[in-house]
């Protein structure tokens, strides 16, 4: 799961807001991992999430979600990995074990015509193209997905929604 980023625009860090359940969104979001079977990882150091579990730093610094990604196709050897944010209060173990049921080199979900590359499972076939772009500069992460191709993954847009600012989250 994903919990490196700077929460910039929350102004506090993501993943301890409480969700809709009451329990902190990195919290809810390992649960969601664990129960779609999976073995979860924090990507990203932050001191925060310190002592949740186990945490892999990402590839290179200050280089968004793909050097996340590359740090966990490494991690994974020969296994695909899911990414997912912990930023997303409502996706469920279900919407991860759909994610998983398709077989290709990624599979994500789509909302409002985009893809959700933080809502996807990635395979070790991508993971030259993703070290390739990360050395190059090209850090986006949709555009990994548009470059390689994905199939989409038939998700509720609603369970994809993300708390980015506290307006999202109802506060003034």
């Amino acid at each position: 799961m994903f919990v490196g980023g700077a929460s910039r625009r929350m102004g506090r860090p993501k993943g301890r807001i409480a969700g809709p359940d009451g329990r902190p969104l990195v919290v809810r979001a390992l649960a969601v991992l664990e129960e779609a079977g999976l073995e979860a990882v924090l990507v990203g150091e932050r001191p925060e999430y310190a002592g949740l579990g186990p945490t892999i730093p990402d590839a290179a610094a200050d280089a968004g979600p793909l050097a996340g990604l590359v740090a966990l196709l490494a991690h994974a050897g020969e296994r695909r990995v899911v990414a997912l944010a912990c930023d997303m209060p409502f996706v469920t173990s279900e919407d991860v074990r759909a994610l998983l049921a398709i077989d290709a080199p990624i599979v994500a979900a789509r909302r409002d015509g985009r893809w959700e590359p933080l809502a996807a499972v990635y395979s070790q076939a991508v993971s030259t193209a993703a070290r390739a772009r990360l050395a190059g500069g090209r850090r986006s992460l949709i555009g990994l997905i548009e470059a390689v191709g994905a199939a989409e993954a038939p998700i509720d847009p609603a369970h994809l929604v993300d708390w980015d600012t506290p307006e999202d989250v109802g506060d003034p």
